[in-house]
């Protein structure tokens, strides 16, 4: 996690950012405590990465790359903006024993790479490139299923889709295009499908460790499915950093061994 010290909106890249709307950095960093601290209360520990002036989006870690078995797949922005942010991380990954690995294709780490179980759900439409998709399966040596985005306010995977435990996950479905939406089912048969309600305050952006479920606070009737489905939800507040189009999973960079 990198905490929001330089947080602002300065420029729009996505549909929740508005530059007219005045950001409290004060708030932010003390949501983001909450967050980091929430974690910790659960018996997880917290890498914190240091963060740079003049990279405000720094704070959604899980763009920053895909760590797995010890290699690091460095993420390669759309945006020029964000490039910056990727040597930053790079130079982490390095230091904390992760081989970082460079994609030739535009790739925004965990935003739209997620793993589940032995497959990497990978998220297409608006930031990382198909062919990027391809690149993560030789790297990685597992399988990769593309799903493509249509709802430019679910420019990401994460913000559409959250991976629950090894074989269950929660979407909304009118994010994803017909063909994707028929793979998701094929897949995950008993998938929980969020309302636009949960989706639009960005619900699906959350973290599971296969039974606590951190997730928007905002979600309340994703917090009942998930109750409902044998998960223990757990509701933080991140509006502050909602300003920037981004929530619990997006401020989370997961590592997985």
């Amino acid at each position: 996690m990198t905490p929001p010290t330089f947080f602002t909106v300065d420029y729009a890249i996505n549909p929740w950012m508005d530059t007219s709307t005045p950001v409290d950095v004060e708030l932010a960093v003390a949501q983001w405590e909450n967050l980091r601290d929430t974690y910790r209360s659960l018996g997880h520990t917290v890498d914190l990465v240091d963060p740079v002036p003049g990279l405000p989006d720094m704070v959604y870690a899980a763009n920053a790359g895909l760590i797995i078995n010890g290699t690091a797949i460095v993420a390669r922005f759309k945006h020029a903006e964000r490039h910056g942010e990727s040597a930053a991380y790079a130079a982490w990954m390095g230091l904390r024993g992760h081989q970082p690995v460079a994609t030739h294709h535009i790739n925004e780490g965990q935003g739209d790479l997620l793993v589940v179980g032995a497959m990497i759900l990978a998220g297409t439409g608006f930031r990382t490139d198909p062919h990027a998709h391809a690149e993560v399966a030789e790297i990685t040596g597992m399988p990769v299923i593309s799903l493509e985005l249509v709802d430019p306010r679910f420019y990401h995977l994460d913000t559409a889709l959250t991976v629950l435990d090894d074989a269950t996950i929660a979407y909304y479905p009118p994010a994803f295009t017909d063909d994707s939406r028929r793979r998701l089912r094929e897949l995950f048969p008993d998938a929980i499908e969020v309302s636009s309600a949960d989706a639009y305050v960005l619900g699906l952006n959350a973290v599971s460790d296969g039974k606590h479920v951190v997730h928007p606070a905002q979600a309340g009737g994703f917090a009942d499915q998930l109750h409902r489905a044998g998960f223990d939800p757990i509701g933080v507040d991140l509006s502050e950093l909602l300003k920037g189009g981004g929530s619990v999973k997006c401020c989370t960079l997961e590592v997985f061994s």
